[in-house]
């Protein structure tokens, strides 16, 4: 018998291109099929919630304390350098504008997400690998469950409350820590930093904010957990599927990122 040509067995361009395009629609169609699950009322119930809660908790609880710390001091540093600068050009009444643009509009929200994924979706995705792997999937479909309720759904919700989440209480503080920089401790400046605030999120700008938010947790709540579910069905199979999965979901971050740009700026 001949022996087989390794190269043969390459995929081509052609076959790459597909390859990835029917990876692309797995996404869409996990976000289709999530969205779904998340407002059917056999989602909502008691066990189901219970099980939604425990995962609520245990994503969020262990990484607010240190992102809101890390956070602040961040963004003490942000705002101390982006004041002082602007006093020494003379344009301190426009630094206050910036700090709210720089670290609200662009800075907090990717630090969230991506700091939501390395400390939750990602670890999230192997554990739905390492169940897939290990038959669970099959054993809860054989007993009449579904899995991507029970299991995949539970996690997407998590990852991107864990965003929405980080993303909220980061853009408080900083609004509050901006404030005491530049007026310090005293109501006389709020009055005018209110209107400074409301003249930067006017309705175009917030609505672009809150779909940016949303779709960066979105992105990396799905992106992670549908590559694993992707992954071949063995041990290890995760492994060679998290490099695909961080390319994914940072090219979709860097779009969402660009697509902002433009609608704020342009």
């Amino acid at each position: 018998m001949a022996a087989t040509n390794p190269a043969s067995k390459r995929i081509g361009p052609i076959g790459a291109l597909r390859q990835a395009l029917v990876s692309w629609w797995q996404i869409v169609h996990l976000g289709a099929v999530m969205l779904v699950l998340a407002v059917s009322p056999s989602s909502h119930r008691a066990a189901r919630r219970r099980q939604l809660a425990w995962h609520l908790v245990a994503v969020c609880a262990p990484m607010l304390p240190g992102f809101t710390v890390v956070g602040a001091l961040i963004s003490l540093v942000i705002i101390r350098i982006v004041t002082v600068t602007a006093l020494s050009y003379g344009l301190s009444q426009y630094a206050l504008e910036m700090v709210v643009r720089v670290l609200m509009l662009e800075l907090i929200p990717l630090a969230a997400a991506l700091f939501a994924a390395l400390r939750a979706t990602l670890p999230m995705a192997a554990e739905i690998a390492a169940l897939r792997s290990a038959g669970h999937f099959d054993a809860l479909a054989r007993q009449g469950c579904d899995p991507r309720a029970d299991e995949v759904l539970p996690r997407v919700l998590a990852g991107m409350f864990a965003v929405l989440l980080l993303a909220a209480v980061s853009c408080a503080l900083t609004l509050l820590l901006a404030y005491l920089s530049v007026h310090g401790v005293t109501l006389g400046g709020f009055e005018r930093y209110t209107r400074t605030v409301g003249r930067i999120f006017d309705p175009a700008v917030s609505l672009i904010f809150a779909l940016k938010v949303l779709l960066l947790a979105g992105a990396v709540a799905l992106i992670p957990i549908a590559s694993a579910l992707q992954a071949e069905r063995r041990p290890g199979g995760w492994s060679s599927a998290e490099l695909q999965s961080l390319v994914r979901m940072f090219l979709v971050i860097l779009l969402i990122e660009a697509a902002s740009l433009v609608g704020n700026y342009y």
